[in-house]
């Protein structure tokens, strides 16, 4: 495992590798978390939301907001750590993902070259400054996953995230120690919305890196439950507000460096 860091100014930049499975039990820290990859799929809890974050994706965590983490496939983590009283008023007091652009995506690797002797602490600060600018001037990217905290609708919802094609509503209740009814009602609670349609979005989530990683729409489609393509692009649509191709074009249509 690659571990390297170093403080300059208000930022704090780490370089980490993980590899699938590797998870990081709750925990928080004393300054804000922009948690960002440059390979890999992650996954991110907090504030009783889940989100699932390829490489074109970012998850702000605010100072103290307890979150985990867990690798869905190996992970190069390119993450900074900001502190709270510099911290870009777009990011906001609340978990929240980002789309990433690529100026933001460079800039972030070059601050990792800060462990080079040749860089002088000006330098590093003139690139901060520019950094935290950028982060200031960050689409949002509101796909996520409401998390609940009743027990028997946590084994339920986690069944669903482990296998998002899987169990129908009945057989979820049997697994979870509650009945159809009472799952129905803790959902409407607690998510917002049926269990039904919180499984249809967690499905959609689930298919964001395989769709990102280059796999086909007909697999994914099959893969996540969907009798055709058209019934997944319908839905994908209904949810994300586009299709599966527009969305993997607008994320994925910059080449990204050989990483380091």
């Amino acid at each position: 495992m690659v571990d390297t860091s170093r403080h300059t100014s208000a930022v704090h930049v780490l370089a980490r590798n993980f590899v699938e499975g590797d998870v990081i039990s709750a925990h928080s820290h004393p300054n804000g978390q922009f948690v960002h990859a440059v390979s890999g799929v992650m996954e991110i809890r907090a504030d009783h939301k889940l989100w699932v974050v390829p490489p074109q994706r970012a998850v702000w965590i605010p100072p103290g907001t307890v979150h985990e983490f867990r690798a869905r496939t190996p992970v190069l983590l390119r993450t900074l750590y900001i502190a709270s009283d510099r911290t870009p008023p777009r990011l906001g007091e609340r978990a929240g993902g980002f789309v990433v652009t690529p100026l933001v995506r460079e800039l972030i690797l070059r601050a990792i070259d800060q462990a080079v002797p040749s860089w002088d602490s000006a330098r590093a600060l003139r690139l901060h400054a520019l950094l935290l600018d950028e982060l200031n001037d960050l689409p949002a990217d509101a796909v996520m996953l409401a998390m609940p905290s009743d027990p028997r609708l946590v084994r339920a919802c986690e069944q669903i995230l482990d296998s998002p094609g899987g169990p129908d509503i009945e057989e979820l209740a049997r697994s979870s120690g509650a009945s159809a009814r009472t799952l129905s009602r803790l959902a409407r609670d607690e998510l917002g919305c049926p269990l039904s349609v919180w499984r249809q979005q967690a499905r959609i989530v689930a298919a964001l890196p395989k769709l990102i990683a280059g796999e086909p729409i007909l697999s994914t489609a099959l893969s996540l439950g969907y009798e055709t393509p058209s019934a997944f692009t319908a839905m994908f649509k209904r949810l994300i507000g586009t299709t599966p191709t527009a969305f993997v074009t607008e994320r994925s249509g910059f080449v990204i460096r050989p990483e380091r």
